[in-house]
């Protein structure tokens, strides 16, 4: 059986990348928008990652980048995906894709079976889906609310490329949530915090612990 994949996301300081380290992630998650308590510059990402090991994934979070925030922070040489977290078309995905000649994630916001099914769109662009709680209309930040939606939706739903779960999952739900989608990859962000931006390291231990029991 594969090993599952764990994303530790809006990661602000070295700490807390440490210990995501230490418990055995294989990706960790820097945020790039201005609006959220999770975001870093592009100088303060290239600090965090630096002392990163090659074989641990670094996503870039980005919410409707420009082509310019994207070219900033590629030029850090610090990441080995980005992930797109707002509106963009399979046509703008597949466009970032080829430009900067790195895996693109694709954020697909999820209430409804429907929005599962309208994901196909972009196979053949996206190098990976990750399936979020979809939040709610005007709200000022698109995923990292704690918010999950119906798991059972991804019950036995063929998914044509690489995927994960994200959206309310912590400590005590993670292992359900496995158990439910059987998701290859899960992504958490506000379920491994103290506050609002601030990680936990002991969380953050303890959900790596518990989405990969002994």
């Amino acid at each position: 059986m594969p090993r599952l994949a764990i994303k530790i996301c809006g990661l602000s300081t070295p700490d807390t990348v440490g210990a995501a380290m230490r418990a055995d992630a294989t990706h960790l998650g820097f945020v790039h928008f201005p609006k959220s308590p999770r975001h870093v510059e592009a100088d303060q990402l290239r600090a965090l990652a630096a002392p990163v090991p090659t074989h641990i994934d670094r996503v870039a979070v980005l919410v409707d980048p420009t082509d310019e925030t994207l070219a900033l922070l590629a030029a850090t040489n610090a990441l080995t995906a980005f992930q797109l977290h707002g509106k963009e078309s399979p046509a703008r995905v597949a466009a970032i894709r080829q430009r900067f000649d790195m895996p693109v994630w694709k954020a697909i916001s999820v209430k409804t079976s429907a929005d599962i099914e309208a994901a196909k769109a972009y196979t053949g662009a996206a190098d990976l889906l990750l399936f979020d709680a979809k939040t709610p209309e005007g709200a000022a930040l698109p995923g990292g609310m704690g918010l999950r939606f119906d798991w059972t939706l991804l019950r036995g739903v063929p998914i044509s490329l690489p995927w994960g779960l994200s959206g309310g999952l912590g400590i005590d739900n993670v292992a359900e949530a496995i158990r439910i989608t059987g998701a290859p990859m899960i992504d958490v962000s506000s379920g491994v915090e103290s506050a609002p931006g601030i990680k936990s390291v002991d969380k953050i231990m303890a959900f790596c612990k518990a989405a990969q029991p002994s």
